[in-house]
Protein backbone atom coordinates (compact mmCIF):
# COMPACT_ATOMS: atom_id res chain seq x y z
CA UNK A 1 0.00 0.00 0.00
CA UNK A 2 2.88 2.38 0.72
CA UNK A 3 4.09 1.93 -2.86
CA UNK A 4 0.69 3.04 -4.18
CA UNK A 5 0.61 6.06 -1.84
CA UNK A 6 4.10 7.12 -2.90
CA UNK A 7 3.15 6.74 -6.57
CA UNK A 8 0.06 8.92 -6.14
CA UNK A 9 2.03 11.56 -4.21
CA UNK A 10 4.58 11.72 -7.00
CA UNK A 11 2.28 11.51 -10.03
CA UNK A 12 -1.01 12.97 -8.80
CA UNK A 13 -4.41 11.68 -9.92
CA UNK A 14 -4.21 8.37 -11.81
CA UNK A 15 -6.44 5.50 -12.90
CA UNK A 16 -6.19 2.13 -11.17
CA UNK A 17 -4.94 0.61 -14.45
CA UNK A 18 -2.12 3.16 -14.66
CA UNK A 19 -1.13 2.51 -11.04
CA UNK A 20 -1.06 -1.26 -11.66
CA UNK A 21 1.13 -1.01 -14.76
CA UNK A 22 3.52 1.53 -13.20
CA UNK A 23 4.00 -0.29 -9.89
CA UNK A 24 3.98 -3.85 -11.25
CA UNK A 25 1.19 -4.87 -8.88
CA UNK A 26 -1.71 -6.83 -10.37
CA UNK A 27 -4.87 -4.84 -11.09
CA UNK A 28 -6.88 -7.00 -8.67
CA UNK A 29 -4.43 -6.31 -5.83
CA UNK A 30 -4.29 -2.60 -6.66
CA UNK A 31 -8.08 -2.40 -6.43
CA UNK A 32 -8.04 -4.18 -3.05
CA UNK A 33 -5.38 -1.80 -1.71
CA UNK A 34 -7.19 1.25 -3.09
CA UNK A 35 -10.38 0.15 -1.33
CA UNK A 36 -8.49 -0.16 1.97
CA UNK A 37 -6.82 3.24 1.52
CA UNK A 38 -10.16 4.87 0.68
CA UNK A 39 -11.74 3.32 3.79
CA UNK A 40 -8.93 4.80 5.91
CA UNK A 41 -9.51 8.19 4.27
CA UNK A 42 -6.00 8.41 2.83
CA UNK A 43 -7.15 8.64 -0.80
CA UNK A 44 -10.19 9.80 -2.73
CA UNK A 45 -11.63 7.58 -5.44
CA UNK A 46 -14.10 8.16 -8.23
CA UNK A 47 -15.61 5.66 -10.68
CA UNK A 48 -14.73 6.83 -14.17
CA UNK A 49 -15.93 5.91 -17.66
CA UNK A 50 -13.94 7.16 -20.66
CA UNK A 51 -14.68 6.78 -24.34
CA UNK A 52 -11.49 6.72 -26.40
CA UNK A 53 -11.41 5.79 -30.09
CA UNK A 54 -14.79 4.09 -29.88
CA UNK A 55 -13.86 1.97 -26.85
CA UNK A 56 -15.35 2.32 -23.39
CA UNK A 57 -12.77 2.27 -20.62
CA UNK A 58 -14.00 1.86 -17.04
CA UNK A 59 -11.77 2.39 -14.06
CA UNK A 60 -11.28 4.08 -10.74
CA UNK A 61 -9.60 7.46 -10.60
CA UNK A 62 -7.56 7.98 -7.42
CA UNK A 63 -5.75 10.84 -5.71
CA UNK A 64 -4.35 11.63 -2.29
CA UNK A 65 -7.07 12.95 0.04
CA UNK A 66 -6.68 16.58 1.02
CA UNK A 67 -3.55 17.06 -1.07
CA UNK A 68 -3.20 20.47 -2.68
CA UNK A 69 -0.30 20.68 -5.13
CA UNK A 70 2.06 23.64 -4.76
CA UNK A 71 1.27 26.74 -6.78
CA UNK A 72 2.95 26.93 -10.16
CA UNK A 73 5.68 29.52 -10.48
CA UNK A 74 5.06 32.48 -12.73
CA UNK A 75 2.97 35.58 -12.94
CA UNK A 76 0.12 36.09 -10.54
CA UNK A 77 -3.41 36.82 -11.67
CA UNK A 78 -4.98 40.22 -11.01
CA UNK A 79 -7.31 38.64 -8.45
CA UNK A 80 -4.34 37.29 -6.49
CA UNK A 81 -2.59 40.66 -6.64
CA UNK A 82 -5.73 42.51 -5.49
CA UNK A 83 -6.16 40.05 -2.61
CA UNK A 84 -2.56 40.59 -1.52
CA UNK A 85 -2.96 44.37 -1.41
CA UNK A 86 -6.23 44.14 0.55
CA UNK A 87 -4.49 42.23 3.35
CA UNK A 88 -1.87 44.95 3.87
Amino acid sequence: MDEILQYLKKHGEKLDMEIASATGISLANVRIHLEELATKGEIMTCHLIRHEKGKTIEGTSCRIAGYIPPAAPGRKSKAQLMGATDKN
